[in-house]
């Protein structure tokens, strides 16, 4: 009797009439997950935003003089590039943490988003509480390393939001918008509390985008239009901090003009710049490494460079949508698009702040301004857009997803695939 024949030989398995074949599931060593990574990873993208992080380093390295300079004492001299040294190591934290979140299937990064949804709005609750104060906005926690809850619950709300109006597909019958708008409320209202308007306008907006594409009724937008803009109203009659800023940005002023010393540092390079490490006006700006590092940028580098971060910003908008345009899951759709909508609105605010278009926000520019847990945060939230943008380049679609919130439909016929404008009523 040979091997084959032998009753202790493993045989095949056969499911019965009914029943599905049951195939073992092999455990995937270390590199062929990397490689499997690296084929289903968008390589554009990535390489999108390392070439931001690292013309960051750059930045930073230009602006930590001048901030090294105003925040020293009599007691204590910070070296010219403190903050440059410092940006690099929470950078390499900020990579580990970018590849690491990119790694994740898209079920284990809305599992991971929602849990640090529950984790960062718990941590809000707190921060009025126990909350670290400064210049007289109570917005940090110190539980021995100080952090901002906002910042991360940027992505994970993202993420929770795009699985809550994801619920749409398994019964239509759910309130997913009026869930999704409590949540808002809940997060827009300890963030007033700390105050902190600059983030929850970007809620606000990131909340709006995602109803949008999850087909809102036209009804329920304008509704929350309007809304939106009673609130404001209303924020700046009760917020001094706004009503101040605002009045700065309209008519001028002494005591908030930090947005008039960006705007003139910003043209002071002209368009090839003063050179690195030439620049003067930076010297005065109140936070040259942060806030304000776009009109560092400006004046160092000139406003040809300028553009090109601008551009560089709206390439990795854009190639998500490419990535989006013919995705079929509605969460990675919705979570694609809100991560992104995060990113680049956040970016076009300090942008417009530094250009005097926007009144000051104390938003950082993400992937360059120096930051600490903010880098992270920042970090957090690219890594996890390229979890939900990860396909198989073997796969084919048959449905062009984003495509279809904008009118554009896919036909095949004999095998070619036709691309067709639709009126959509």
């Amino acid at each position: 009797m040979n091997a084959a024949s032998s009753p202790s030989a493993e045989r095949p398995y056969i499911p019965r009439a009914g029943k599905r074949a049951y195939i073992p599931k092999r455990k995937l060593g270390r590199w062929a997950e990397l490689r499997i990574w690296w084929l289903e990873v968008d390589r554009v993208l990535l390489v999108l935003i390392l070439s931001l992080m690292a013309f960051g380093a750059v930045a930073v390295a230009a602006a930590s003089p001048a901030s090294a300079s105003r925040l020293s004492t009599a007691n204590e001299t910070l070296p010219p590039l403190y903050f440059f040294t410092r940006h690099i190591a929470w950078q390499v934290a900020g990579l580990a943490v970018m590849l690491g979140m990119s790694m994740l299937s898209r079920e284990n990064a809305r599992r991971f988003g929602v849990v640090l949804a529950a984790l960062m709005l718990g941590a809000l609750f707190l921060v009025p509480i126990i909350g670290h104060e400064v210049n007289g906005a109570k917005r940090w926690l110190n539980l021995g390393m100080r952090f901002q809850p906002s910042e991360f619950l940027k992505p994970a709300c993202a993420i929770t939001m795009a699985w809550i109006l994801s619920w749409r597909m398994r019964d239509p019958q759910i309130p997913v918008i009026a869930l999704s708008g409590i949540l808002l409320g809940v997060i827009a209202l300890l963030l007033m509390l700390q105050p902190n308007l600059g983030d929850a306008i970007l809620f606000a907006g990131l909340w709006f985008v995602l109803i949008l594409l999850a087909g809102a009724p036209i009804q329920r937008l304008g509704i929350a239009a309007g809304g939106a803009i009673v609130l404001l109203t209303a924020t700046y009659f009760l917020y001094d901090n706004a009503r101040h800023r605002i009045d700065a940005f309209l008519g001028g002023g002494t005591a908030y003009d930090q947005v008039d010393i960006a705007s003139r540092t910003l043209s002071a390079g002209g368009w090839l710049g003063a050179g690195y490490g030439l620049g003067i006006r930076k010297m005065t700006l109140p936070e040259a490494h942060t806030d304000y590092i776009f009109s560092v940028i400006g004046e160092e580098f000139g406003l040809l460079v300028c553009g090109i971060v601008v551009l560089g910003y709206l390439a990795v908008v854009a190639r998500v949508l490419m990535k989006l345009i013919d995705e079929d899951d509605l969460f990675a759709l919705l979570a694609g698009a809100g991560l992104t909508a995060l990113l680049g609105g956040q970016a076009f605010i300090n942008i417009l702040v530094n250009l005097q278009l926007f009144p000051s926000k104390g938003m950082t520019l993400p992937l360059i301004s120096y930051g600490g847990s903010s880098t992270i945060a920042i970090c957090l939230t690219v890594g996890l857009l390229l979890a939900v943008t990860r396909r198989n380049p073997h796969l084919k679609r048959e449905t062009r997803g984003l495509a279809d919130f904008i009118g554009w439909s896919e036909k095949r016929a004999n095998g070619e695939v036709l691309l067709k404008r639709e009126i959509v009523p």
